[in-house]
């Protein structure tokens, strides 16, 4: 077992163990030799990539590759939906080296579980954690309203199977797992307002001496 330090307490590890456009003159369509994936946008407007498009950017298609879509796209079978709908998995790890959390993701993209997962990246998400889950431990996985921390492979298991996720992966072909995204919610710091010049400055002018008579009614 493993440990890094936040900014507020330990968090450990456990477990057991751009883009080119299409060229269109006439009916001739001309393919960058170097791009690795079709991109059909929201707007209909196609474009080639060398690079991995994002789940939103629209239908995936890698050349000479099997297509991929994006997850709000994809058809899934009766009981796997069921299951997501009932008890939503989440998975809580950290960013950096997390062997426990590798495997984490291993098991559960095996097993093919739809997760969405949670990083902790700062002190404020590591708060976040421990008032979810109740520690802070990496990976914790939550299912449904059940918080299971540390991996334990059978465990994890025998909840995932009361929870009705199949034991075999019935993911479509082409289902994308979504990025990590931090606990917390980034705010942006709102900008500081420059110091005004001295001159602007006006001078206070200095308050009255108090009244000898008293203020105070009775």
């Amino acid at each position: 077992m493993t440990s890094i330090t936040t900014l507020a307490q330990p968090l450990r590890h456990t477990g057991d163990w751009l883009p080119w456009l299409v060229l269109a003159t006439g009916l001739v369509i001309a393919t960058p030799s170097h791009a690795l994936y079709k991109v059909i946008g929201p707007d209909g407007k196609v474009t080639y990539t060398d690079r991995a498009p994002g789940a939103n950017e629209g239908r995936i298609s890698p050349l000479g590759g099997r297509t991929v879509v994006a997850a709000a796209e994809v058809v899934m079978p009766v009981e796997l939906r069921q299951a997501v709908s009932r008890y939503p998995v989440t998975l809580y790890t950290t960013s950096g080296a997390c062997e426990p959390c590798d495997a984490a993701r291993q098991f559960l993209r095996q097993r093919g579980v739809p997760y969405s997962e949670k990083q902790v990246l700062s002190a404020e998400d590591g708060e976040a954690l421990q008032r979810l889950t109740g520690g802070l431990d990496a990976p914790t996985l939550a299912i449904g309203s059940q918080t299971l921390r540390g991996l334990a492979a059978e465990v994890w298991g025998s909840y995932l199977d009361s929870a009705g996720y199949p034991r075999d992966s019935r993911l479509p072909q082409g289902y994308q797992f979504p990025a990590p995204t931090p606990i917390t919610e980034r705010r942006e710091a709102a900008p500081r307002a420059a110091p005004r010049p001295e001159s602007a400055v006006a001078e206070t002018p200095a308050s009255p001496p108090p009244s000898p008579q008293s203020s105070i009614r009775f």
